[in-house]
Parts: C-alpha cells; sequence; structure tokens
C-alpha cells in the first residue's frame, strides 16, 4: 500500500478494542476498558452464553481492581463505580 493509498474499512480489519493493563484503558480509543465498542463485541461474542460473559466480567473486574489499587493505592477505585463499568452494562435487559 502506497502512502497515498487510505485503507478500506470494509477490507482492513479493525484492531480489536483490548485494555492496556494496568491502566485499563482501551488501546484503540483510550476510553475506560470496557469502552463501548468492547462492550459490543463482549455482548456479540457471548450473545448465547450470558453467564459465562458474566464468569469472564467478574475476573476482569477482580484483576482491574488489583492494578489499579496498585497505581493509586491511597485514593483506589470506587468499587461500586467498577461494578458499574465492569458488570452493570452486561445484565440482561429485564434484570435493569
Amino acid at each position: 500500500m502506497s502512502r497515498t493509498t487510505v485503507p478500506n474499512r470494509a477490507t482492513t480489519p479493525s484492531r480489536p478494542h483490548l485494555p492496556l493493563r494496568p491502566l485499563w484503558l482501551c488501546r484503540v480509543c483510550a476510553a475506560p476498558w470496557p469502552c463501548p465498542v468492547a462492550r459490543l463485541t463482549l455482548r456479540q461474542e457471548y450473545a448465547y452464553d450470558r453467564v459465562r460473559l458474566s464468569v469472564y466480567l467478574c475476573t476482569v473486574l477482580h484483576e482491574a481492581a488489583a492494578d489499579l489499587h496498585r497505581l493509586n493505592p491511597h485514593d483506589g477505585p470506587d468499587p461500586a463505580a467498577l461494578f458499574t463499568r465492569f458488570l452493570g452494562w452486561a445484565r440482561p435487559r429485564h434484570l435493569r
């Protein structure tokens, strides 16, 4: 591809929106992870196994809490905010 060629979004694979640890920011968009794109991707990936999605999110919530606390032990992450960020969006609609 030459420097003047613009990549075609339809044929160019997008980069996955994964967390940058220990900051827990998205590697692509720098939003707090899981960012909106990561949430959508996770919903699609676990569409038929919501329990597994919840288990995965609980695991990364635990890891994020530990990482974020290590980065700032005196003013660590708010547990309620972390719950909302990592798990609150993933509940089935009928349970909200």
